[in-house]
């Protein structure tokens, strides 16, 4: 039974990753500031590998911020 609940939460981060990455896509925004939120995702995306939750709870994050408009600034 716990293996269908992991299987359900890959499934929905996966979902919500996706989403996340089509929000950044039709953002209009500074192209370093989407290049700064591309890479967010593909950490979140690489820590999905090793820590499910853990990338959950990032992606959460993330996009509570996207939610709320608080992005970077892109200006390394």
């Amino acid at each position: 039974m716990e293996h269908d609940g992991q299987l359900q939460l890959y499934a929905a981060v996966a979902n919500q990753l996706k989403e996340a990455h089509t929000r950044v896509r039709a953002l209009q925004v500074p192209e370093g500031v989407r290049m700064a939120l591309t890479r967010k995702l593909l950490v979140i995306t690489a820590a999905a590998k090793h820590d499910l939750a853990d990338a959950a709870r990032r992606l959460e994050r993330f996009t509570a911020d996207l939610d709320e408009g608080r992005i970077p600034d892109g200006g390394r």
